[in-house]
């Protein structure tokens, strides 16, 4: 019985361990820099992610990644529209990046009416930031319905997070 107790803690640990693997975007990833003397306080010179007005990070924190939508549309409100101005600036200032919108649902309806409703919500803040002036073949979509809640109970306040679409920055091309 210990034995078994010993393997399953050494399973978690070295299932965690893989889970944190520091360089698992490549060397230059999202984490580069983010180790070692800087993580204890050094001043080493290297800026922030999420201080660079072009970085990925920069987009998700201070732009906004997402914007949500009322019950059973993909009409993009006053507050979404806003955010979408600062995605379009930002993207057609930095034209090396790609996006992927994500269109999301709450777990109410079935799931073939929630994939299809995240991918009206998709396109409808697509077909805004090409109004904006970003080409369209940087821009593609794609629907998870009800299948990547953020939140997880019956209440309007997790609903309310899961009913959005979501703007994924991506260097390169799209596949």
């Amino acid at each position: 019985m210990v034995f078994l107790k010993k393997a399953a803690v050494l399973g978690l640990v070295l299932a965690t361990a893989a889970c944190t693997n520091p360089d698992r975007f490549g060397a230059g990833g999202a984490d580069a820099g983010a180790s070692g003397a800087a993580g204890a306080g050094a001043n080493t010179g290297v800026v922030s992610p999420a201080s660079d007005p072009t970085s990925p990070v920069y987009f998700s924190q201070t732009i906004g990644d997402r914007v949500l939508f009322a019950v059973d549309t993909s009409t993009l409100t006053p507050a979404g529209q806003q955010t979408l101005i600062g995605q379009a600036q930002w993207l057609n200032q930095n034209t090396d990046y790609q996006a992927i919108v994500e269109g999301h649902a709450d777990e109410q309806g079935t799931r073939e009416y929630n994939i299809a409703l995240g991918n009206r919500r998709a396109n409808a803040v697509r077909e805004f930031l090409v109004s904006q002036g970003v080409n369209s073949t940087r821009l593609r979509v794609i629907s998870y319905g009800k299948e990547r809640p953020i939140e997880v109970c019956a209440s309007e306040a997790c609903y309310s997070q899961n009913r959005r679409a979501v703007t994924v920055i991506a260097a390169g091309g799209l596949s």
